[in-house]
């Protein structure tokens, strides 16, 4: 189940699924200590003796934000109940509090007493083992809390705070939870529990015919009971509804702050692009690790999930964000890159948003033999975005404080990581992460860092390395133009595997991430070796139904839905369709050409949850979402394509 509303600060994470039950809260790292994992903290109505949770049949959600901010504009109506609900939900810009105002309107011609139910099913520190629930009668609170977690959930409606509340024990010996003891309409008033448990609160309404109130609620998140406390005065004294206008202002002002000219775009494509921004930002940590993804739903495939920072993810993103204008929001990325760079200059496979490595399928052996597990493109990628991060905005003292920490060992892992019989980087797994060998997206990727490096040394005056650095970046284009392409098919190929007795196996299977070719500056895009390439992706793994798109690979069997392979070769990912536009836009040269690119750029917007988040990929026969979403490498690809359009609108109208 996608999560389509996803709010946050950097420190604090919350998503929603469709029904507007919380599923994630995440603290203190955005991805890492998931206090709900993907159980249900509902939202519950009582009225006229019946109770419905927010879930259940009968109501008609809209979901959606304020234009341009992380604030949540949500409509439910249940026309059984004749109720209205308006729905704003935010995470303070700054503090850890999550701010909710629900503006409740009565349909029905009579006045009636009306009780909405907030239920926190919480998992501290993501086990529910020795956790407690507690009702404090001083600020009339529920808080929760184990060892330095506290989450503070209190509220006020225009004539009192809180009306009921409990504590209790959940999915143990047969108990449920609160939300059960809500649906008679009332609470037992357990003051504490502990253990497995969950709380609920209620507040009353009473309300005219054809009349709405409002209610305000908050969740103030920290590592002590005096912290939440302080945090729950600070909405009392700030007013919940001034607070919730300054978050929605604040996104507002940030998501414009590059007043970006969009040319000829078309108003959606400019509001999905704002939109990109903010969700990506939702999904970026303070410290610095831009996460993949944090949709919990995912644990159901393989007890595993997406909340890591992939070096190939956060470097791709950073360029994009970079590029956007934002880096004071990407520059900690380079610096957690930094930390984290072993002792040899690679990057490993993914890692937590602390800095620790993250769990990884890669092995050190295989067939008994020794070997890296890794995927080097990581590593060059990240050199290859932190260049366009200075090309971009002449930070020179801090790519200086990198240049010994990160540039140069990272630079030495990339040029001594060479087999010298091909003139290619050594074998390490693909960008899918699947297979070991030496593929075509790698050893581009290789280029693209080695002569970022090269820039680097020049820039700062060290002619030797950089001589170094460009020989070495020569020296793989001329291996990918002997061993990579094929004289025979016309086009590049997807890799090759080095046998124990030196020969070549050759991979021909077409594969959408030989955009690399030309994305990082190996090729002309007009290179007709690069065009015969990209024109093979296009009609090759173009998904022929009603949904259409590109997908990734030939027979691609992640989360596939047919065999259908000369039709459907794979799901369509966004990523994917957008990187064929981008060479598009690329090789473009007249107006009239790059205007096409707009049709891609639409698919895209078109396909989005109603809410406006992206996905991995789509089911080609429904168009629906599979896999995580938001993605937050489908939000950075789509602002980077449009960027992309933007420039190269500008160098074709500069001509005339």
């Amino acid at each position: 189940m996608p999560r389509p509303l996803v709010i946050g600060n950097g420190k604090l994470l919350i998503n929603f699924d469709q029904s507007l039950n919380m599923r994630d809260l995440y603290y203190p790292f955005v991805g890492q200590r998931n206090h709900i994992g993907g159980y249900f903290s509902r939202l519950g109505v009582w009225v006229d003796g019946k109770f419905s949770w927010c879930h259940e049949s009968g109501w008609d959600i809209r979901l959606g934000y304020f234009p341009e901010s992380l604030v949540t504009d949500i409509q439910l109506e249940h026309q059984g109940l004749q109720l209205r609900l308006r729905i704003n939900d935010a995470v303070h810009q700054r503090e850890t509090i999550y701010l909710k105002k629900v503006n409740v309107e009565n349909l029905s011609e009579k006045p009636r007493e009306i009780r909405v139910f907030f239920n926190h099913d919480f998992s501290i520190n993501e086990t529910e083992v020795g956790d407690t629930a507690v009702f404090e009668p001083i600020t009339r609170s529920v808080y929760h809390y184990k060892q330095n977690v506290y989450l503070l959930m209190n509220g006020k409606t225009e004539q009192e705070g809180i009306f009921e509340y409990s504590t209790g024990v959940k999915r143990f010996n047969h108990a449920e939870g609160t939300w059960r003891d809500a649906e008679d309409g009332n609470l037992s008033g357990n003051p504490i529990a502990q253990g497995s448990v969950d709380s609920t609160i209620s507040f009353r309404l009473h309300i005219d015919g054809k009349k709405g109130k409002r209610i305000w609620y908050w969740i103030a998140v920290g590592t002590k009971l005096s912290e939440v406390k302080k945090l729950h005065h600070y909405v009392l004294e700030g007013e919940p509804e001034l607070l919730l206008g300054r978050v929605k202002v604040y996104w507002q002002r940030w998501v414009n702050k590059s007043n970006l000219d969009f040319k000829n775009l078309p108003e959606n494509i400019i509001h999905l692009y704002k939109k990109s921004l903010l969700i990506v930002r939702t999904q970026t940590d303070q410290h610095g690790a831009i996460l993949a993804a944090n949709d919990s739903d995912i644990l159901q495939y393989n007890r595993d999930h997406y909340s890591y920072m992939w070096p190939r993810d956060g470097a791709l993103v950073a360029y994009a964000m970079t590029k956007a204008g934002y880096e004071g929001m990407v520059s900690p990325f380079f610096e957690f890159c930094a930390k984290v760079l072993s002792e040899d200059g690679y990057l490993s496979h993914k890692y937590n948003p602390d800095g620790s490595v993250g769990s990884s399928w890669h092995p050190f052996i295989q067939n008994g033999k020794p070997q890296l597990p890794i995927q080097e493109d990581e590593t060059a990628l990240v050199l290859f975005a932190l260049w366009e991060h200075y090309s971009q905005h002449k930070h020179i003292e801090f790519s200086q404080n990198l240049y010994e920490t990160l540039i140069r060992p990272a630079a030495k892992f990339l040029i001594t990581y060479v087999e010298e019989t091909v003139d290619l980087p050594k074998a390490s797994y693909d960008l899918w992460e699947e297979r070991r060998g030496i593929f075509t997206f790698t050893a581009c990727t290789v280029y693209g860092g080695l002569m970022a490096a090269a820039n680097f040394a020049r820039l700062f005056g060290d002619d030797r390395r950089c001589r170094r650095y460009e020989d070495t970046a020569k020296r793989i284009k001329q291996g990918i133009e002997t061993h990579l392409y094929d004289e025979e098919i016309g086009r590049f190929i997807r890799g090759i595997y080095l046998d124990e007795d030196g020969s070549i196996t050759k991979d021909l299977t077409i594969e959408s991430s030989l955009y690399g070719l030309f994305a990082f500056h190996v090729f002309d895009p007009s290179d007709e070796r690069v065009v015969r390439t990209m024109e093979a992706v296009e009609t090759g793994l173009a998904v022929r139904t009603d949904v259409g798109g590109i997908s990734r690979y030939q027979n691609d069997y992640y989360f596939q839905k047919s065999q259908d392979i000369s039709n459907v070769p794979g799901n369509p990912w966004v990523i994917c369709t957008l990187w064929v536009a981008e060479w598009k836009i690329a090789k473009a040269k007249t107006l009239e050409e790059l205007k096409e690119t707009i049709k891609t750029l639409e698919w895209v917007e078109r396909l989005t949850l109603e809410s406006g988040v992206l996905p991995e990929q789509f089911d080609p026969y429904t168009g629906k979402p599979l896999s995580v979403a938001p993605l937050t490498w489908s939000h950075s690809t789509f602002v980077l394509t449009v960027l992309k359009y933007i420039e190269k609108y500008n160098q074709l109208t500069a001509r005339n």
